[in-house]
């Protein structure tokens, strides 16, 4: 596990604070996809800016990047040995976006583009309610696709907030027996 793409089923589903939780662990540096996206003021990065950035990080032993974005998907797909899927139900996804919209609100949070306050609008709402059912289906195939690229592909499929603590406890108890057998 060295090449890791945190993805999820929706915005609110946890990718972000997960991956940035797993990058401590694993002391691997974490990109936040949002971050390479958007410019200041909500202004969209062209394709190229967007990809370029990403070509040089999966060129990297280690890496993990967090954020779905389908229009680079396949570029990080190639590179990864894992993927960790986090879907949880869409009213928890939903709640989460609201309440990180009202406790960020006027701020530019650490995994957003620079100059990108948290704002709110109903058309972001829409988006996450209509589109929801159908990235699972889309997010499934995506998965059984990347594990056929072969047998060290790995793909966890993390859904309950249950599933993902237990993951990231396995991870420590993993860091910690690493650092006990070398002290």
């Amino acid at each position: 596990m060295e090449r890791i793409m945190v993805v999820g089923i929706s915005a609110g589903v946890g990718k972000s604070t997960f991956a940035r939780r797993l990058g401590e662990i694993l002391e691997i540096e974490v990109t936040h996809l949002d971050a390479l996206f958007w410019k200041p003021g909500w202004v969209e990065a062209t394709l190229e800016e967007f990809a370029a950035p990403q070509r040089e990080i999966v060129k990297k032993p280690q890496w993990i990047i967090e954020g779905n974005y389908s229009n680079t998907f396949e570029l990080r797909l190639q590179h990864a040995d894992t993927i960790i899927y986090l879907e949880l139900p869409l009213y928890v996804c939903l709640y989460r976006v609201l309440k990180r919209w009202l406790t960020n609100l006027g701020k530019t949070r650490a995994d957003m583009g620079k100059g990108c306050k948290e704002q709110m609008e109903w058309g972001f709402l829409k988006f996450i309610i209509t589109t929801y059912h159908a990235r699972k289906s889309k997010m499934e195939d995506r998965m059984l696709r990347f594990q056929s690229l072969g047998p060290e592909k790995k793909v966890y499929k993390l859904k309950n907030k249950r599933e993902i603590a237990a993951f990231l406890e396995n991870m420590e108890r993993r860091r910690d027996n690493v650092n006990g057998a070398l002290s």
